[in-house]
């Protein structure tokens, strides 16, 4: 038994999400290190854009503005939107993107606490299919001409001419699709990541840094007991270990696990996307085949889709069946023999229950 005190601090959901937003700071801070000062623009303009959507929504329906636009959800989905983003998309793009996660999959679904898709990947997701060629440029290593990211992302609002060619690189899971999904160029993993700029010792150069980020802050809302275990180390180890069987099996096409954890949005994705609490699964072992399921359709599609990264798909595509999920991973009722607690008692014929 837990030793006393046994009363809890109550968990108000302007806390919890105060302390989401601290937690992606260590991630923020490498990804500008590596990056650039573009990401500190996108997240200032996805958080106005938000918080005016937010208190205009709220506004319209007669719900008390000033109470729900501190609670800090519309923030979080600011930052996720933004850092799901490329730093030097338009600003447009973001705002877009914003608009869409604040308007369409929160507020027209009821608003927070009753939306069934995570608004941050469908943001990503709709901007993705609607504007792919902006939402694959994303800025070199190192890359730090603050006056040329300032343009990149405000030069049109600017009447100045968007130039990104000079900054703009392949991300490393931009170049494994591009190269091994062409059957004319004979490239392993190994040739490719020993010429390409975006490779690093483990995962892609930054990157690296940027999940390592992810995982300190990820790990530290564990300890606060602001998200549970069961999502991330789901998450987590099926992608790990499917990467590496593939990997096991031929080195030369698929990329080794460390390299699939270390790249992309997989540890954003593990630790502060799948674990939403609203959209996500809610029981112990729901949240065990909910995290899985992303995890292996993340890479279904990192390895043989369309697009680079499938962490977003992966986890709308999970959305939609986490009402079956909670259905059928409902823990035992104390006192009862039936998984939901129903009744199971034996009935006479005549409809009364049997002593």
């Amino acid at each position: 038994m837990a030793n006393s005190p046994h009363i809890l601090q109550p968990a108000s959901v302007q806390r919890v999400m105060f302390k989401v937003l601290v937690a992606l700071l260590p991630g923020i801070v490498a990804y500008a290190w590596f990056f650039g000062a573009a990401i500190l623009l996108q997240l200032a303009l996805a958080s106005v854009t938000a918080l005016a959507a937010e208190a205009l929504l709220l506004k319209l329906r007669n719900k008390p503005v000033l109470l729900f636009l501190t609670d800090g959800s519309a923030l979080v989905t600011a930052w996720l939107v933004a850092l799901a983003f490329p730093p030097i998309a338009p600003w447009w793009l973001t705002v877009c993107g914003v608009l869409t996660a604040i308007v369409v999959a929160k507020h027209l679904y009821g608003g927070l606490g009753q939306n069934p898709f995570n608004p941050a990947m469908v943001a990503f997701c709709t901007m993705i299919v609607a504007f792919p060629q902006l939402m694959s440029q994303w800025p070199q290593v190192e890359a730090g001409n603050f006056t040329a990211q300032f343009n990149a992302i405000f030069g049109s609002l600017l009447g100045l001419e968007r130039q990104v060619d000079a900054m703009v690189m392949a991300t490393p899971l931009d170049a494994l699709r591009a190269v091994l999904h062409n059957p004319e160029q004979q490239a392993t993993i190994a040739s490719i990541a020993a010429n390409h700029p975006a490779f690093g010792l483990l995962g892609g150069r930054g990157w690296e840094w940027v999940a390592a980020g992810y995982l300190l802050g990820g790990l530290w809302l564990i300890q606060q007991r602001i998200i549970t275990w069961h999502i991330p180390v789901a998450f987590i180890a099926t992608l790990a270990i499917i990467a590496a069987v593939f990997n096991l099996f031929n080195p030369e096409q698929f990329a080794s696990a460390h390299f699939h954890l270390l790249t992309g949005g997989a540890m954003l994705g593990a630790f502060f996307i799948a674990t939403d609490p609203v959209s996500g699964s809610t029981t112990p072992l729901g949240k065990l085949i909910f995290a899985a399921g992303a995890a292996l359709l993340t890479l279904v599609i990192r390895y043989f889709g369309a697009y680079p990264d499938g962490i977003a798909f992966g986890i709308l595509l999970m959305n939609l069946v986490v009402p079956l999920i909670d259905m059928n991973t409902q823990p035992r009722v104390f006192g009862h023999k039936s998984p939901r607690g129903a009744d199971t008692r034996p009935v006479s014929p005549d409809g009364k229950d049997k002593p």
